[in-house]
C-alpha cells in the first residue's frame, strides 16, 4: 500500500495511527490485537520493533520492548507479522524501530523484505537526516515511505528539509523528549503545531504524549492526525488475555476515534 496515495485519499479526514510492540504481551498476541484495533477506527498500525536500547522510548514502550526480546522477538519475525497483517487488515502497516537491527539485518536485505510484505512506511527516530539518504532513496524506489521526526526546538529550515524528503507524514513530537503519556500535551503541542504549519505541506501527525481522548480532539484542530503509544500500551498490559479485555481495549480506542472526529463547534 503506498502510504502518500492512502492519506491522499483520507483527507480532509483526520487520521488515528495506534502504536504497537510486536510480540508485546505474546508474540501470538500481536496480529489479533492488531485486527482488534483496526476494527476499532485505527487508521494506521505503526509495528514497534523491539530493542534493547531504544533512544526515544519512555518507560512503558522500553518495557514492553523488554518483554517481547525475552519471547524471542526479532526484526525478522517482526516482518513476517507485518506480511500476516497486510494481507488481513485494509490499512498501512508502519515499521518503527532503531537503526541497529537493521544495519544487522542488512539495510538492503530489510528494505527488499519490508516492500515484500507490504509494508507502507518506515520511522526509524535514531537515524539522523543527513545520514538517511541512501536508506530513503532505497525505500522510496521500492515503494516504501521514510517517515522523519521533527521537534518542538526543530529549525525552520530543517522543516522543510523534511518535508522535501518525506513521501508520507511529518511525525511531530508534542515534546523534545522520549515517548510517554502526559498531562497537559496538547498546551505545549498546539504552538508547535501552528509553526509547522508554514513549513510542512504533507500531512502532519502529532505523539509522544498523546494519552486521552481530551488530548486527541483538542489535537486534532491543529494536526492532520494523532498517534497514541504508550498510553495504548498500558490498556494492553492491564486488559489483554482478561475476561472482557479485549472489550475494554477496543471501548478505548472508540473514544479516540469519537474525538478525532470532533470538530470545534462541537457537532
Amino acid at each position: 500500500m503506498v502510504l502518500r496515495d492512502y492519506l491522499s485519499r483520507r483527507r480532509p479526514d483526520k487520521c488515528l495511527s495506534l502504536f504497537v510492540t510486536a510480540g508485546f504481551p505474546s508474540p501470538d498476541a500481536t496480529v489479533p490485537l492488531v485486527q482488534l484495533l483496526v476494527h476499532a477506527g485505527a487508521d494506521l498500525i505503526e509495528l514497534g520493533v523491539p530493542f534493547s536500547d531504544p533512544l526515544a522510548d519512555g518507560p512503558t514502550i522500553q518495557a514492553a520492548s523488554s518483554v517481547a526480546l525475552q519471547q524471542g522477538m526479532t526484526l525478522a519475525k517482526v516482518i513476517e507479522m507485518a506480511h500476516d497483517l497486510a494481507a488481513r487488515v485494509s490499512v498501512p502497516i508502519i515499521l518503527m524501530g532503531y537503526f541497529n537491527p537493521i544495519l544487522q539485518f542488512g539495510v538492503e536485505r530489510f528494505i527488499a523484505a519490508a516492500a515484500k510484505a507490504r509494508v507502507a512506511g518506515l520511522i526509524i527516530p535514531d537515524l539522523p537526516v543527513e545520514e538517511s539518504l541512501a536508506l530513503r532513496d532505497a525505500a522510496w524506489q521500492s515503494g516504501l515511505s521514510l517517515i522523519y521526526l521533527a521537534a518542538p526546538n526543530t529549525p525552520a529550515a530543517r522543516l522543510s528539509q523534511i518535508d522535501r524528503l518525506t513521501s508520507g507524514f511529518v511525525y511531530a513530537t508534542s515534546v523534545t523528549g522520549v515517548t510517554g503519556a502526559r498531562d497537559q500535551v496538547a498546551a505545549v503541542a498546539v504552538p508547535m503545531l501552528g509553526t509547522m504549519r508554514a513549513c510542512v505541506h504533507h500531512p502532519i501527525f502529532v505523539g509522544f504524549g498523546v494519552s486521552s481522548a481530551g488530548d486527541v480532539e483538542q489535537l486534532s484542530q491543529h494536526c492532520d492526525g494523532v498517534i497514541v503509544g504508550s498510553a495504548l500500551l498500558r490498556q494492553i498490559e492491564r486488559h489483554w488475555g482478561t475476561a472482557g479485555g479485549g472489550h475494554e481495549i477496543e471501548r478505548f480506542v472508540v473514544d479516540l476515534k469519537s474525538a478525532l472526529r470532533e470538530r470545534p463547534d462541537g457537532h
